[in-house]
């Protein structure tokens, strides 16, 4: 009986093959491919699962976030940790130092979308070295400064909570940072980079997986390890990856975790999860169908992430404006680096974010106009969320939690 199923570790996955027959005695064969319990693939009794490039842009984000809180650094420090050379000693971890990773590198630097786009690209990357240089320039002069319209510094929340530190318009830079990171560094590297068809598939990556061959000394065939490494920017942070619990990080890890947490979005996280286990089990049995199926899958639901966290910030934002406004504002900035993200979704079975950068501009642009945050009003606040939710198929009242 010939078969043609392909010798798979049943440590990997179950693989159930259904035989039938018809009249003429033809055979046909049915795979059935499942995923396994956890994120663990092994070959050879090894594990063939390996994103620590996407560990260490993780580490390296984290700490160029802790620098912008630390006024007494230097714009170029800051630049240095952002856009690392390898060997130069710009992180407290002598692992991070030695590495030939970087994050702007790969920032705004996905095939699918910047792969014919420099301008844009360099645009974008621009983008981050201004929070970078608006923080040091004109937050940090401002350190011991109580801040007013116009009037970049210090603003504590009330009842003597947290000290927020904003420019003249409100923003914190750093959180605009990082949100914005979440975005232009771990979506657009995960959806448009990874999962892309024209990145798995490049070359002779098919015909190398269906063979099982392997990437010089290593365990694992190209195409599983571009998918291993679209994981990584989401769980590279885990103490065990394998088995994820998420807020591990600054990142998609953290926002994923808050969107979970929100009843209205309850079990995202299993989905992404299943899909991600299910679609690294298709490569292994080469089913690329599946894995397609599964990739759009978690690019529809990654891409909820920013714009359901934008939308949270900017109702909670709107709720404290006024009464406290420095509570107001620190929401309005995670909320400004959220709806910068939203140039890197990516719509399922299509090529296109959820909002174009121009588009995105323009919401930002509406909070920004004037005075920034000390000007902003609720009819605006509610016009941007509905723009948002709409969009993306949810209401404004799910994602305000």
């Amino acid at each position: 009986m010939n078969t043609n199923l392909k010798n798979i570790s049943l440590s990997v996955l179950s693989v159930a093959a259904l035989m039938s027959c018809d009249s003429n005695d033809d055979e046909i064969t049915r795979v059935n491919t499942e995923a396994p319990t956890t994120y663990a693939f092994t070959r050879n009794s090894a594990s063939t699962v390996n994103f620590s490039g996407q560990t260490t842009r993780i580490e390296m984000s984290e700490q160029v976030l802790d620098a912008l809180k630390d006024n007494t650094l230097t714009e170029a420090i800051i630049d240095n940790k952002f856009a690392h050379v390898q060997g130069s000693n710009d992180f407290n971890d002598p692992a991070l130092n030695a590495s030939d990773k970087s994050v702007r590198s790969k920032v705004a630097a996905s095939l699918d979308y910047y792969g014919s786009n420099s301008t844009e690209a360099a645009a974008i990357k621009a983008d981050f070295d201004g929070y970078i240089a608006g923080q040091v320039n004109e937050v940090f002069p401002a350190w011991n400064t109580t801040a007013s319209k116009g009037v970049a510094g210090n603003l504590q929340q009330a009842g003597g909570g947290t000290i927020r530190y904003i420019n003249a318009d409100g923003l914190e830079y750093n959180q605009a940072f990082a949100k914005g990171l979440l975005g232009g560094l771990m979506t657009d590297q995960m959806l448009n980079n990874y999962l892309s068809q024209q990145v798995l598939d490049e070359g002779d990556n098919r015909l190398n997986n269906d063979n099982q061959v392997l990437e010089s000394g290593k365990n694992y065939t190209t195409m599983e390890h571009k998918w291993d490494e679209a994981y990584g920017y989401l769980y590279g942070a885990e103490p065990n990856p394998a088995t994820p619990i998420l807020d591990q990080d600054s990142f998609l890890g953290e926002y994923l975790d808050r969107v979970e947490s929100d009843s209205d979005f309850t079990g995202i996280a299993a989905t992404i999860y299943d899909a991600f286990k299910l679609g690294r089990a298709a490569i292994v049995a080469g089913d690329y169908d599946l894995r397609d199926q599964q990739a759009e899958i978690i690019k529809e639901n990654i891409s909820k992430i920013p714009a359901v966290r934008a939308v949270f910030y900017l109702q909670n934002g709107k709720g404290n404006l006024d009464s406290d406004n420095a509570r107001a504002f620190h929401a309005f900035s995670e909320a400004y680096g959220f709806v910068y993200s939203l140039q890197f979704t990516r719509k399922p079975n299509s090529n296109q974010p959820y909002f174009t950068r121009a588009e995105v501009q323009t919401i930002l642009d509406q909070l920004t106009e004037n005075d920034g945050f000390w000007d902003v009003t609720d009819d605006t606040l509610d016009t941007i969320c509905e723009t948002i939710s709409s969009r993306f198929g949810f209401t404004v009242e799910q994602a305000a939690g």
